[in-house]
C-alpha cells in the first residue's frame, strides 16, 4: 500500500544522510591548481572527492510527529479498506439472493402453468363433446399464454439477476455454475433495538473505527506542522580531497596528501517567512475540523441506517407472517374454486380471479421472505456476527 511506503520513508528521516561527489575536468589557460592553490598558465586535469554525512539531532519533534501520523494514516487505510471489502461482499451477497429469488419465481410461474394447462386439457376434451362453455374454455387458454409469458419474463429476470452476480464476481455467465439454495429458512429471531445495533455497529464496522484514525492523524499534521515554528539542530561532517595533473605524485598519494576532514553544528532559527508556517497551521486545524465534522456526519448516517435495519426486518417479519396465513385461505378458497369449477358449478372468471389471487400471494410471501432473509444479514453485519 501507498500509506505502507509513506510510513517506511518516515521511520526513515531519523537516519543520517550520507553523500559522495566525485568531479573531474580539463583546464586551459590561467587558473588555480587545486594541489598547490597558485595561478598555473598550462593546461592539465584536476579533480576533486568528498563524503558528507547529515544528522538530524531537532527538528521540533517533526519527525516523531510525521512517524505518528503516517501511522494512524496507514492503520485508517486498512480498515477502510476492509471496509470496502465487506460492503462489496454485501453486493455479492444481495446478488446471490436476487438469483436464488429469481429462481424460486421461475419455479413458481411453471408450477402456476403446469396449474392451468392441466384445466386447458381437462376442458378441451370436455369442450370438444360440447359439454364446456366456449367463453370459458377460451378465457382459460387466454389465460395459460399469460402464463407462458410470465415464464419467458421470470426466466429473463433470472438471467439478467445472473449476469449481475457473474459481473461482481468477474466471471461469465457460463463461469458462474449453478447457484446453491441458501440453508437459511425463515424462522423467528430475536431483534435487537436501534440504539444497540447503533453501538455495535460502532464498534464493529472497520469504515466507523477508521474515523478516530483519520482524527489522530489530523492531530498528529497539526503537531507536524507546528514543529516548523522550532528551530533546527544538524550536525554534518566530511572528508575531502583533490588531485592534479601538474603534480607528479600519483593519484592515489595525492588523494591521501589532501585529505582533509570537518565537522559543524548548524543552528538554523525561523525568524519570518511570510507566514507559510502560520497558514499550513491554520490549514492543518481545519483539516483537523473536516476529521471531526466527517466522524459526526458517518455516525449520523450509520445511526440513520441501523435504525431502518431494525424497522424493516421487523416490517418484512410482519408482513411476512400475514402473507402466511392469506396465501393459506387463498388456497382454501382456490381448492373450492376449483372443485366448483370442474363441476360446472362456476365459470372461468370465479376461477381464474381466485387463482389470480393465490398466486400473487405466494410471489408476494416469496419476495418478502428473501427481504427478510436480506435484511436479517444486514442486521448480523452490523452486529458482527456475519463474518463476510
Amino acid at each position: 500500500m501507498r500509506d505502507e511506503v509513506y510510513l517506511k520513508q518516515a521511520k526513515a528521516n531519523r537516519l543520517p544522510s550520507i553523500s559522495a561527489d566525485m568531479d573531474h575536468g580539463l583546464w586551459q589557460g590561467r587558473s588555480i591548481d587545486p594541489s598547490s592553490n597558485q595561478y598555473v598558465e598550462q593546461s592539465y586535469a584536476s579533480g576533486s572527492q568528498s563524503v558528507n554525512i547529515g544528522i538530524p539531532i531537532f527538528n521540533g519533534f517533526r519527525i516523531l510527529h510525521d512517524v505518528r501520523m503516517k501511522s494512524s494514516a496507514l492503520q485508517a487505510g486498512r480498515l477502510e479498506y476492509e471496509g470496502s471489502v465487506n460492503e462489496f461482499k454485501l453486493d455479492v451477497l444481495e446478488a446471490y439472493l436476487n438469483v436464488l429469488m429469481a429462481k424460486d419465481i421461475l419455479e413458481q410461474s411453471s408450477a402456476q402453468y403446469d396449474v392451468t394447462n392441466e384445466q386447458v386439457t381437462r376442458a378441451k376434451i370436455m369442450f370438444n363433446e360440447g359439454a364446456f362453455s366456449p367463453g370459458d374454455f377460451y378465457d382459460l387458454k387466454g389465460q395459460l399464454q399469460a402464463d407462458k409469458n410470465a415464464i419467458e419474463v421470470n426466466r429473463n429476470n433470472y438471467l439478467v439477476f445472473r449476469t449481475n452476480l457473474a459481473g461482481l464476481l468477474n466471471l461469465s455467465l457460463d463461469e458462474l455454475g449453478a447457484i446453491e439454495s441458501t440453508k437459511d429458512q425463515f424462522i423467528g429471531i430475536s431483534v435487537v433495538e436501534t440504539g444497540t445495533l447503533f453501538e455495535q455497529a460502532k464498534l464493529t464496522l472497520p469504515g466507523i473505527r477508521a474515523l478516530d484514525l483519520r482524527i489522530e492523524q489530523a492531530e498528529e499534521n497539526v503537531k507536524v506542522q507546528k514543529s516548523n515554528y522550532w528551530p533546527s539542530l544538524s550536525l554534518s561532517g566530511g572528508l575531502n580531497s583533490n588531485y592534479s595533473s601538474t603534480n607528479d605524485n600519483l593519484y592515489l598519494r595525492q588523494i591521501r596528501n589532501n585529505l582533509g576532514k570537518g565537522a559543524s553544528l548548524s543552528l538554523s532559527i525561523p525568524i519570518f517567512n511570510r507566514f507559510q508556517v502560520r497558514n499550513q497551521v491554520k490549514i492543518a486545524k481545519i483539516d483537523l475540523q473536516e476529521a471531526l465534522l466527517s466522524k459526526d456526519v458517518r455516525l449520523n448516517d450509520l445511526r440513520n441506517l441501523t435504525t431502518k435495519a431494525v424497522f424493516n426486518l421487523q416490517s418484512a417479519a410482519e408482513v411476512i407472517k400475514n402473507l402466511d396465513q392469506q396465501e393459506k385461505e387463498y388456497q382454501e378458497s382456490f381448492r373450492i374454486a376449483k372443485v366448483h369449477f370442474e363441476n360446472g358449478n362456476s365459470n372461468s372468471v370465479v376461477f381464474l380471479t381466485v387463482k389470480t389471487k393465490m398466486e400473487t400471494t405466494k410471489s408476494q410471501l416469496l419476495v418478502k421472505k428473501y427481504e427478510w432473509l436480506f435484511q436479517k444479514y444486514i442486521n448480523d453485519y452490523y452486529t458482527g456476527k456475519m463474518i463476510l
